[in-house]
């Protein structure tokens, strides 16, 4: 992979709701006016990760141009669904109020997440669409734990499927005893309404273990009618592992790292400034 550019990054504390939440900001060298603010979601199987799992994708994302804050969301058993998502919900709604000191006045507000934290991002934007505030303006899952199941061929060529497996445990730490299993929420592969989703760009490796499910709801996204990239990487990836290695130790052995920055780029470079809808013509 080639060296990043030079992009500043600073940590803070951001509220949500009554408290607040750690997070890492990163502004590349080189973003247009009003550039993108992606909220970024590391990955971890719901159970692990922090600023620092976060750290080459939210690189990767601020070189496609966005500023980006990267989100030290709660994990574990003792924060189970829907603890996390509504923290981020609450986040999410702050971030809409500090668009201007964050990047511009008009910058639209997008969400990202790989592996646990794309499920994260894909919840989001189904709980913007449903509450109809229009504060989101896209969504980037990159390869998205969605499906509780485990029985896709992509996770049993991994070697994951039935059997003990870290999903497996992330999903009960998730889920705790099962209630909301089905909620489309919570596992939104189990959902039956993606219509008026924002848009989306879906990503995924040849030899990512949520490869189908990643590639299954972009298909039912776009059978839904809402406006899908999808890109499917080159092996070997090495991921979800791969995506949360820091970006020192990781470049010499990413080559997937300058393909995954360019469908980033070109996702986020076609994406509005956000504001009121203007009127169709008659």
């Amino acid at each position: 992979m080639d060296a990043l550019p030079l992009t500043s990054c600073h940590d803070d504390l951001l509220p949500a709701g009554d408290g607040v939440v750690p997070v890492r900001v990163y502004k590349g060298a080189a973003r247009r006016k009003d550039a993108p603010v992606v909220m970024h979601l590391h990955g971890g199987a719901f159970t692990c990760g922090d600023l620092d799992s976060g750290e080459l994708v939210s690189r990767l994302l601020a070189d496609a141009g966005a500023v980006v804050v990267d989100v030290d969301y709660p994990t574990g058993a003792d924060h189970v669904f829907p603890a996390a998502l509504k923290m981020l919900d609450a986040l999410l709604a702050g971030l809409h109020k500090a668009r201007s000191r964050l990047s511009g006045k008009g910058a639209p507000l997008v969400v990202a997440g790989e592996e646990a934290g794309g499920n994260l991002a894909a919840a989001l934007a189904l709980m913007a669409r449903d509450q109809g505030h229009r504060k989101l303006s896209g969504q980037i899952l990159i390869g998205p734990m969605l499906n509780p199941c485990l029985a896709t061929a992509s996770l049993r060529q991994a070697d994951a499927g039935y059997g003990e497996c870290r999903w497996m445990h992330g999903w009960r730490a998730y889920l705790g005893e099962g209630e909301d299993g089905d909620h489309p929420y919570a596992a939104p592969a189990n959902t039956s309404r993606l219509a008026g989703l924002v848009p989306a760009l879906v990503v995924s490796a040849e030899d990512d273990p949520m490869r189908d499910e990643a590639l299954a709801y972009a298909r039912a996204m776009k059978r839904a009618g809402v406006d899908v990239q999808q890109a499917l990487i080159a092996g070997p990836s090495g991921w979800p592992y791969s995506l949360m290695k820091r970006p020192s130790l990781a470049a010499p052995q990413l080559p997937w790292a300058a393909a995954l920055r360019q469908k980033l780029a070109d996702f986020l470079s076609l994406i509005p400034p956000a504001g009121p809808r203007r009127p169709q013509p008659a």
